[in-house]
C-alpha cells in the first residue's frame, strides 16, 4: 500500500492551487482510492480568541507509521489570514483560551524531560501517560506543563482573571491508603467499591519564563496520610461523581460543573446533573435533578443563566425517563426549573453557542439537512448558509465572529470563520481536506418512500461517480447508528462512515432515516419502542422495494450492512429476508438481555425495550436476531473491538457461533484494544473497510470499476 502523509496547510493549499491550473477542467478525475479515503482529518475543536481574531484548531490524523493517531494544535490569525502550528507533538487536543487572550491551555499525554512513560499512576497500562494540563503563549513557543504529578485530568477552566485554572482529578489515595490497597487485595479489582469520585482543584498559573520544569524537581511529598495533589493545589469542591466539564462565570468566578458516573456506565440518570459551588469553594449546590443527561454546559454573558443541552436518546428533562430528540435548556444561575428553549422547532437540536449580546446561535438538523437557528424563547430563526451540515459553534466573547464547521456530501469537512450575522459569506480557514476534491465525487439526492403503515419515511442516496440517472444499480443499504442519529447532506470519511468509498467501487448506497431516527419529531423517533428492531426493519425493507420498484437498483444485488445500532438492525434483516446476497456487521446485539447486563446504556436499553428483562421477557426474546437465525442463509462479514462495552464484544462472538453452527459463510475480524470506535489505530479502521468491500464485491458478485 502507498503511504499517504497529509501534507502541511501550506503545501495543500499551493498543490490545490497548482492542480486547478495544469489539469484541465474537463480531464476526469479518477476514482477514489481506500489510501485517499481514509486519509481524513478531523477537527476534534476549535476555539475562537476572546476578541475573534484568533482560533486555535484542534486536529486528529492518521500516523501510520507509529500505529497511532496523532493530535495538533493549529493557530490561525485574522491578520495573516495563516494557520501554523502550535504545538507539534502529537499528543495535544482540547485547547482553550486565557480570558485575557494570552495563553493556551491544552491536555496532553506527552512526557516531561525527566520522564519515562511508564511512569504512571494507579495501575494504568504501563505504556500510557497521565493527561496534564499544558499552557503555550499565544505567541508561540515552548508549552509548559501546569504541575508536574502524574494524575489524569477530566476536564478544565480558566479562572476569569486567567491567574489560575480549574481541574477536575480522580480522588487521589494517600500513602497509607495506597500501602493497604496493596497489602490487602494485591491485583484484585473490587467491583464499584473501588471506585472514587473526583475533586476540584484550583491551580495557580506561574510566569510562563519560570514554568521550565526542572529535570529532578519533584513535587513536595506530602504526609502518609495525605492524599498527593499537584503542586500548588488549593480544594474547590469533592464530588462522589466524575466531574465531567466545567465552566466559570467570568463577573461572579462561580463554577458550574456536570457530573457522570465514576464507573463509566451510565446506569443512573441521576449521577449526570448540573452543580455549582463558589470560587473558593464551600458548600456544593445541585442545580438539577431530572432524568436527563445534561451536556454542553455554558453560562450566558451576563452571568444569570446557565445553559444545558440533552442530546438526542439522552432522556429528558420533563418527567420520567424516555427519549426524545436533542433539546435546548436554561436554568436560574441560583437553580430553578430549567426551561426548554427552541420548543417550537420539531427537529434534533445539537451544537450551540452564547454571542456577547446573549443571543443563542444552535445547530439544528431537520430531515437531512443541518443548519443554524437564532433561538430566542420557544422560537427558532433559521439564519441564511449554505445546503449541508453546519457543526462546531464557537462565538468569540466580544464581538460578532463565529467559528463553525461545515461539510456536504460532495464537500470535505473544513473549518469557517463568519460574523454571526452573515453566516452565509463564511470564510474557509483550514484546507486539510481538500485532497478529497481531487477525486472523482458522487451525486446524491434525497429519497422518500412509504412505510407498511403508510408513514413516510426517508433516507439518503448517495450514486458511484457519473451514474446519477444509471437505473437497476447494484446496491449497498448502509444503516446508521443510534438509532437516534440520521444521515443527510454531511461529508463522511472514516471506518463508520464508508459510503462514499462505496460508492466510488460502483455501489449505489442507499442510507435510510429509519423510524427512531433524529430530525423527525419526537413522536417518529418514539415510535420504535418497544419493536426497536422490527418496526425500523420494515421501513427499511420497505425503502428497499421503493428502490426497486421505481427502477433505481437492482434486485439481483443487494447487499446490507452497519456498525452499532446499524449492526443490530443488519443481524435483524438478514433473519428476515434472504434477498440480500452478503451483509457486513459491527458491534451489533444478536440479543437483548445480555447486552442489557454488560452495555455501559443499561438503562435506555430498558426504556426502548419498555421495562427490564424480566420485566418484558416475550419482547426481549421476540426482538432479537439469535432466536431467529434459523432463517439466515446471508454471507456475514463480521467486525469487534475485544473491549468493548458500549455493546459488548461476547454478541459478536455469539453471532459468529450461531453461524458457524449453520455452516453460513462467514468471518469475524478483532481489533485489539478497541472499544466502541475503532480510535486507537488507524490500521484497525483501514482494515475493516477494506475487508468489507473485498466481502461486498464477492459475494455481492460485484466487480468494482477499474482505477
Amino acid at each position: 500500500m502507498t503511504l499517504r502523509f497529509l501534507p502541511s496547510f501550506a503545501l495543500l493549499f499551493t498543490l490545490s492551487l497548482s492542480a486547478q491550473t495544469t489539469v484541465p477542467a474537463a480531464q476526469a478525475k479518477p476514482p477514489l482510492t481506500l489510501d485517499a479515503f481514509i486519509a481524513e482529518t478531523e477537527y476534534a475543536s476549535a476555539r475562537l480568541s476572546p476578541d475573534g481574531t484568533a482560533a486555535a484548531i484542534a486536529t486528529r490524523e492518521p500516523d501510520w507509521m507509529a500505529n497511532r493517531f496523532r493530535e495538533d494544535l493549529w493557530l490561525w490569525r485574522a491578520s495573516s489570514k495563516k494557520l501554523e502550528p502550535l504545538t507539534s507533538s502529537g499528543h495535544d487536543s482540547g485547547p482553550d483560551w486565557s480570558h485575557d487572550g494570552r495563553f493556551i491551555a491544552f491536555t496532553s499525554d506527552r512526557v516531561l524531560p525527566d520522564e519515562k512513560p511508564s511512569e504512571s499512576k494507579d495501575g494504568k497500562d504501563k505504556d500510557e501517560t497521565p493527561g496534564r494540563i499544558w499552557i503555550v503563549s499565544a505567541d508561540g513557543g515552548e508549552s509548559r506543563p501546569l504541575y508536574r504529578s502524574k494524575d489524569d485530568v477530566h476536564c478544565f477552566a480558566w479562572a476569569p482573571d486567567s491567574s489560575a485554572i480549574y481541574i477536575a482529578i480522580r480522588q487521589p489515595l494517600s500513602k497509607d491508603e495506597t500501602d493497604a490497597k496493596e497489602r490487602d487485595w494485591k491485583d484484585v479489582t473490587r467491583y464499584r467499591t473501588s471506585d472514587r469520585g473526583d475533586v476540584l482543584l484550583r491551580i495557580p498559573v506561574p510566569p510562563l519564563a519560570t514554568s521550565t520544569p526542572q529535570p529532578h524537581a519533584a513535587p513536595p511529598t506530602p504526609a502518609a496520610n495525605q492524599p498527593p495533589l499537584p503542586e500548588g493545589a488549593t480544594v474547590v469542591a469533592r464530588s462522589r461523581l466524575t466531574i465531567e466539564s466545567i465552566k466559570v462565570d467570568t463577573h461572579s468566578g462561580a463554577i458550574a460543573f456536570v457530573t457522570a458516573p465514576i464507573s463509566h456506565r451510565l446506569e443512573n440518570p441521576a449521577d449526570i446533573e448540573v452543580y455549582s459551588v463558589a470560587p473558593s469553594g464551600g458548600a456544593v449546590t445541585q442545580l438539577t435533578h431530572n432524568q436527563g443527561l445534561e451536556s454542553n454546559l455554558r453560562w450566558s454573558p451576563d452571568g444569570q443563566l446557565l445553559y444545558f443541552t440533552v442530546g438526542a436518546a439522552a432522556g429528558s428533562v420533563e418527567g420520567p425517563y424516555h427519549d426524545v430528540q436533542g433539546r435546548l435548556y436554561s436554568i436560574a444561575a441560583h437553580g430553578g426549573a430549567p426551561q426548554r428553549l427552541g420548543a417550537d422547532f420539531d427537529g434534533n437540536w445539537q451544537d450551540y453557542t452564547v454571542l456577547p449580546d446573549g443571543t443563542l446561535l444552535a445547530t439544528g438538523t431537520k430531515g437531512t439537512s443541518t443548519q443554524v437557528y437564532r433561538v430566542k424563547g420557544e422560537h427558532a430563526e433559521r439564519l441564511a448558509g449554505l445546503p449541508g451540515t453546519y457543526g462546531g459553534l464557537d462565538a468569540a466573547a466580544h464581538g460578532e465572529a463565529l467559528l463553525v464547521t461545515h461539510s456536504g456530501i460532495r464537500e470535505p469537512l473544513e473549518v469557517y470563520i463568519a460574523s454571526a450575522s452573515h453566516l452565509d459569506q463564511a470564510q474557509r480557514v483550514t484546507h486539510f481536506n481538500a485532497h478529497y476534491l481531487d477525486y472523482a465525487q458522487s451525486d446524491w439526492r434525497p429519497y422518500t418512500w412509504k412505510a407498511d403503515d403508510g408513514t413516510t419515511v426517508e433516507g439518503v442516496l448517495i450514486y458511484p461517480p457519473g451514474k446519477r440517472d444509471t437505473k437497476h444499480l447494484p446496491m449497498l443499504t448502509l444503516i446508521h447508528g443510534g438509532p437516534a442519529d440520521g444521515d443527510g447532506d454531511r461529508f463522511g470519511a472514516d471506518w463508520y462512515d464508508w459510503a462514499i468509498m462505496a460508492a466510488a467501487q460502483g455501489w449505489l448506497v442507499f442510507r435510510p432515516n429509519y423510524r427512531g431516527s433524529a430530525g423527525y419529531g419526537d413522536t417518529f423517533m418514539q415510535q420504535i419502542t418497544p419493536h426497536i428492531v422490527s418496526v425500523p426493519g420494515k421501513d427499511i425493507l420497505a425503502g428497499v422495494d421503493a428502490l426497486i420498484a421505481d427502477g433505481t437498483a437492482d434486485p439481483s444485488h443487494l447487499v446490507i450492512g452497519g456498525y452499532s445500532y446499524g449492526g443490530y438492525m443488519t443481524n435483524w434483516l438478514i433473519t428476515q429476508t434472504t434477498r440480500f446476497r452478503a451483509a457486513v456487521t459491527g458491534a451489533g446485539a444478536v440479543e437483548h438481555a445480555a447486552n442489557w447486563g454488560n452495555d455501559d446504556l443499561t438503562f435506555d436499553d430498558a426504556a426502548y425495550l419498555g421495562g427490564r428483562p424480566w420485566e418484558k421477557p416475550d419482547i426481549y426474546q421476540s426482538e432479537a436476531a439469535l432466536f431467529q437465525m434459523n432463517k439466515v442463509t446471508t454471507p456475514t462479514h463480521m467486525i469487534a473491538g475485544d473491549a468493548d462495552i458500549r455493546v459488548a464484544f461476547l454478541e459478536d462472538i455469539l453471532l459468529e457461533h450461531a453461524l458457524e453452527s449453520l455452516n453460513i459463510p462467514h468471518a469475524l475480524v478483532t481489533f485489539p484494544g478497541e472499544g466502541h470506535p475503532l480510535s486507537k489505530n488507524p490500521w484497525h479502521g483501514y482494515i475493516a473497510v477494506r475487508e468489507e468491500l473485498k466481502w461486498l464485491n464477492k459475494y455481492g458478485d460485484h466487480a468494482p470499476p477499474a482505477p
